[in-house]
């Protein structure tokens, strides 16, 4: 930034200052007294002069935003790894070890080829839990995160169809997404047009390296038996964090 154009900047900080101490509404609370939700803070520099700098505030802002825009509802995006009950059970205590082992390496395989993580198998063992702790984690650091529940998701998809501005416009979001968090995947009845929708998606994000999230009742042989080109790709993707839960003792609607 030139010195000009950095004056200029300045002077248009003084003035949503001056505007908003000046007018009446200064009389009310703001979210960040610090700032008075300009985003900006006035502060010296080394050489003692008034400069503006962005309010430590603007990032919170931004990670809350991820948040409302990641379609995950604010009951689940409550959800933390360390509230997952295990119940001493070792399936469930090595499935919440790999996910906080997901969460904390993330950055560092995101660009890799095996950088998704897939929790499968028993319904009720807490599967949804896991990948929302983990979807709510990144975005907690700034990653964003697109949640998919899979039944509304396709569903919302194929009405748009014959229209494809907003056909692409809604498989956009899950096809292009920094990290995108598929839920209870094939869950329901199954058409062609699934198959299609789900290999568009799951093709583009394989071919780009896009990491996934993805939580679903069916084991690896019934994946394949699905669609073998989708389900090799979660696969491959997933080798390194795929967690198998099996066995109703892991079903806490049924023992809770």
């Amino acid at each position: 930034m030139t010195e000009h154009e950095r004056e200029g900047f300045d002077r248009e900080v003084d003035r949503i200052f001056s505007e908003r101490v000046s007018s009446p509404a200064r009389e009310r609370s703001y979210e960040c007294e610090k700032c008075m939700d300009t985003g900006f803070i006035q502060v010296r520099d080394e050489c003692g002069r008034e400069v503006s700098r962005k309010c430590s505030c603007g990032e919170m802002r931004r990670v809350r935003k991820l948040l409302e825009m990641s379609g995950i509802s604010r009951e689940f995006q409550k959800k933390r790894l360390e509230d997952f009950d295990t119940r001493n059970i070792p399936q469930l205590v090595n499935a919440r070890n790999k996910a906080a082992r997901y969460l904390q390496s993330f950055e560092d395989i995101e660009r890799q080829r095996r950088n998704s993580i897939m929790f499968y198998g028993q319904p009720g063992s807490g599967k949804t839990h896991l990948g929302t702790a983990i979807s709510s984690g990144l975005m907690n650091r700034g990653i964003a995160v697109a949640y998919m529940a899979y039944r509304n998701a396709v569903t919302r998809i194929k009405q748009n169809m014959t229209d494809e501005e907003r056909y692409s416009e809604e498989i956009g979001r899950y096809m292009m997404a920094r990290v995108l968090y598929i839920d209870d995947l094939l869950k329901g009845k199954v058409t062609d047009a699934d198959v299609n929708i789900m290999y568009e998606i799951v093709n583009y994000r394989y071919m780009n390296n896009l990491p996934m999230i993805v939580s679903t009742e069916k084991s690896l042989e019934e994946l394949m038996e699905f669609d073998e080109a989708i389900a090799s790709r979660l696969i491959e993707m997933s080798k390194e964090n795929r967690v198998r839960m099996q066995g109703e003792e892991l079903n806490y609607r049924l023992y809770s």
